[in-house]
């Protein structure tokens, strides 16, 4: 059992937690803190997402809020429909790349952009406070349905330049693996769009998630496995609320979800476009090479997609995201978008003529390893990193997010989760011996 409320939203386990008068109560004090004008509602594939769906919307019906209704969609979706519209919210319910047993909510403002920090204390505090739930006149909102957000989000990222300007593709097939949850209709759609056959492997939209959702490699042995039984050009993962972006190259095997915003970067930046850009702490410095090698910087911020978007608009970059698979294009939105980094990513091969693995092999190379440790009641953090600060004198740092040790060629960074009750300890190194031996001078820090 666990409940978890933090810069990425509400997030619980269901039936202890997640119960039907906790859903109500945020989305009632969501719409409280909200000026006057619609609110747009998402859900991603999970059965529980229908009932949850039910009580947000009655919820903010009672508020006297006039309810834009996706039902299923991607929360890349939920926030381009709210960017480009008059709405002054949104809620997406998914508990993203958690198992089948959790879900959630995050808030997103006018700008289709998660709440801050300071927008996420306003939330709590109205939630705390008991915020009321009926509009002032007793007057209900009426629901909209949205039935071709799909469509729109698909038309803009068609419409960008760099994807416009690409050939199509000759039918080469792709195989998806959107573990049968929102990304199950738009994914498909958007390659056939862009010329190629596609093979559904788990993209039902049932939302019965056919293996460990988070999509990491580890959990994707059966999308590589399609990949070469069906000769495939490449494979696609998406986590259940389309956010995440994965691919697997033409052997079947994990280009690695850090190599999804470099090949989005490069993407951007071959194409001319002019600007810097920002990922978070925890992701791959061969970021930084291609951005240097057209002449930018790469600017980092913690982790979080509101964090990444706040530090982009603060330097008005033109592309960031985060080495999960995250990839932030403002171009089109303001958010992570699987979507997006698909038609930025595959619109590269077209324009250069390459498979995916040769596009790899063009990128800077690092070994990152990522561990985490479950956090033991009363953790002093604070304790930790002083003593991380001390053990690298030699190194720059940063306390922005956790602590972040940079060295010349390499770099480590311990922060607990914003997610789980755990602790990440991630390294990346030119090899992997000099990145195992990063994290183990960490965790002799913890346990000595």
């Amino acid at each position: 059992m666990a409940f978890i409320r933090s810069i990425s939203g509400l997030r619980a386990t269901l039936v202890d937690d997640l119960t039907p008068f906790v859903v109500a109560e945020y989305a009632a004090a969501f719409a409280s803190i909200l000026p006057p004008g619609p609110i747009v509602v998402g859900r991603d594939g999970r059965p529980s997402g229908q009932w949850i769906e039910e009580i947000v919307v009655g919820s903010l019906r009672v508020a006297g809020r006039t309810v834009r209704l996706l039902g299923m969609a991607t929360t890349p979706t939920v926030q381009l429909i709210t960017e480009h519209s008059d709405a002054v919210g949104a809620i997406a319910i998914t508990a993203s790349h958690n198992p089948a047993e959790w879900n959630g909510m995050k808030f997103l403002d006018a700008g289709g952009v998660f709440l801050d920090a300071e927008g996420n204390a306003e939330l709590w505090r109205a939630v705390d406070a008991h915020a009321p739930a009926m509009s002032a006149d007793g007057e209900e909102g009426v629901v909209e349905l949205i039935t071709d957000a799909s469509e729109q989000h698909i038309a803009r990222v068609l419409a960008l330049d760099v994807v416009r300007s690409a050939p199509k593709a000759h039918g080469e097939l792709v195989v998806v693996d959107a573990v049968n949850s929102s990304g199950s209709f738009i994914v498909p759609q958007l390659l056939l769009e862009l010329g190629y056959t596609v093979h559904k492997l788990f993209a039902d939209g049932s939302g019965i998630f056919p293996h460990t959702p988070e999509p990491t490699s580890e959990n994707l042995t059966q999308l590589g496995e399609a990949v070469r039984t069906h000769k495939a050009a490449f494979g696609v993962a998406v986590d259940p609320d389309g956010d995440r972006l994965v691919l697997f190259d033409e052997t079947g095997s994990p280009i690695g979800e850090e190599r999804t915003v470099v090949l989005a970067t490069e993407a951007v930046m071959a194409m001319g476009t002019r600007g810097d850009a920002v990922v978070n702490y925890s992701t791959t410095r061969a970021v930084d090479d291609v951005t240097a090698q057209h002449g930018y910087v790469t600017h980092r911020a913690a982790v979080g997609e509101i964090n990444v978007v706040r530090k982009m608009q603060h330097v008005a970059a033109v592309i960031g995201g985060e080495g999960s698979g995250g990839v932030i294009y403002p171009a089109c939105h303001a958010g992570r978008d699987s979507i997006v980094g698909l038609g930025l990513i595959t619109s590269l091969l077209r324009h250069r003529n390459v498979s995916l693995a040769q596009a790899c092999a063009a990128l800077p190379t690092y070994v990152m390893i990522k561990t985490k440790i479950d956090l033991p009641p009363r953790f002093d953090f604070g304790s930790l990193r002083d003593h991380v600060i001390s053990s690298f004198s030699d190194a720059t740092f940063s306390t922005e997010d956790g602590v972040h040790v940079a060295l010349p060629s390499s770099w480590v960074h311990v922060r607990v989760s914003n997610t789980e009750p755990i602790m990440r300890i991630i390294a990346e190194a030119p090899s992997r011996e000099e990145a195992q031996e990063l994290i183990n001078r960490v965790q002799s820090l913890i346990h000595g």
